[in-house]
């Protein structure tokens, strides 16, 4: 059931989007542009020339304080205060027993002042763990959300038009890595990351500031190819880029190893840190679901929570060996697309197929990612 819209939350840029013609979605409690027109088009122009996405709905998480490297070191599973300042780091939030309660950015801005980028859903779960876990440490956290706004530039042009917008080179700012610059003389955070599998940044800057570097933005990248973008496109972009979401690839049932992102914990930092216990065992012990990709033979499209099967010679569906945690059909490879959850053991040569309405779509194990950006 959809939310009333006039409960939704709103981002600085709504009136905006409106203006541009955008189309709205309910995306965990807030309303947000869907599209602009065409989504297909919308995803080209980011694999082509550049994209402008309004992120403003991810929570925004400011954990500041003398013992800040220390506390986050211990509520999150990655080595937070081996970040070097001007760093980003991708990392997760466990529970005692392992499970992902998100996945998450870490910008250390300063000394002991860091920057944590969360999924919307879990703005709250997050700020929540993140103060508990801060409570024996001088360090606290506090959400920024509603005071803040964040813009996405994505795509092969993204860099001439952010320095357009800054007045600055970047070629020193490197794939995660952040600096404090500014916008036409507005604050602003302008951090090398993104989650389209392009080059790009994302400008985190005050609500009042956001209508202005929108607009500044759409006209920097006019010459550019520079196009609003919303979150269809941004869904199929980082399928393509073979990028996990909560509560599809990753969640409170999974651990970052099972997700294929085992990558993200740190055991060789000091001292303890939540989960590192069951974190430990689930190393130990070895994965029992593995994360894939898949393409499908035909045209039908394997959707989030069908089954994996293995396929008889007959062209049967037999043993269910495991899920798919998301699919589309790609705009850039002209297949369905799609990546599951599947038994650990199984073989890349197997032959697979996902039941889709009663019936079996052959599919491929290919390697994640999908889309690699030319370099």
């Amino acid at each position: 059931m959809h939310q009333d819209p006039a409960a939704l939350l709103r981002s600085p840029l709504h009136a905006s989007h409106i203006g541009h013609g955008a189309r709205f979605t309910d995306f965990s409690g807030w309303r947000m542009p869907l599209r602009y027109g065409s989504e297909l088009a919308e995803h080209r122009a980011v694999r082509e020339q550049a994209g402008l996405f309004d992120l403003s709905h991810m929570g925004q998480l400011e954990v500041s304080g003398p013992e800040a490297p220390a506390a986050l070191d211990y509520a999150l599973v990655g080595h937070l205060s081996a970040v070097p300042i001007g760093g980003a780091r991708y990392t997760m939030l466990c529970d005692a027993a392992g499970g992902v309660l998100d996945d998450l950015v870490a910008y250390r801005l300063a000394s002991h002042r860091y920057l944590l980028v969360v999924n919307a859903i879990n703005t709250r779960v997050v700020h929540e763990a993140i103060r508990t876990r801060c409570a024996d440490y001088a360090a606290w956290a506090a959400d920024r959300t509603n005071e803040r706004a964040i813009i996405a530039v994505q795509g092969p042009r993204a860099a001439p038009i952010v320095e357009a917008l800054t007045g600055t080179g970047l070629t020193r700012l490197r794939y995660y890595t952040v600096a404090l610059l500014d916008i036409d003389g507005r604050p602003a955070v302008v951090a090398r990351t993104g989650y389209t599998g392009e080059d790009g940044f994302e400008l985190l800057v005050h609500a009042e500031d956001a209508v202005c570097t929108w607009e500044a933005a759409l006209v920097a990248g006019r010459r550019h190819g520079l196009t609003p973008t919303g979150l269809a496109c941004r869904d199929t972009l980082r399928i393509e880029a073979g990028m996990p979401l909560y509560g599809a690839e990753i969640g409170r049932d999974v651990t970052p190893f099972d997700a294929g992102l085992g990558r993200v914990v740190s055991f060789v930092k000091p001292g303890d840190f939540v989960g590192r216990a069951a974190l430990a065992e689930a190393h130990k012990s070895g994965v029992t679901r593995r994360l894939v990709g898949l393409v499908a033979s035909g045209q039908r499209i394997p959707r989030a929570g069908q089954q994996v099967v293995t396929l008889t010679d007959d062209g049967h569906g037999a043993d269910p060996v495991g899920l798919i945690t998301s699919g589309t059909p790609s705009p850039t490879f002209k297949r369905p697309i799609a990546m599951a959850g599947i038994r650990a053991g199984t073989s890349d040569s197997i032959r697979l197929a996902v039941q889709i309405r009663g019936t079996t779509e052959p599919v491929e194990i290919v390697p994640l990612p999908f889309y690699r950006r030319p370099r």
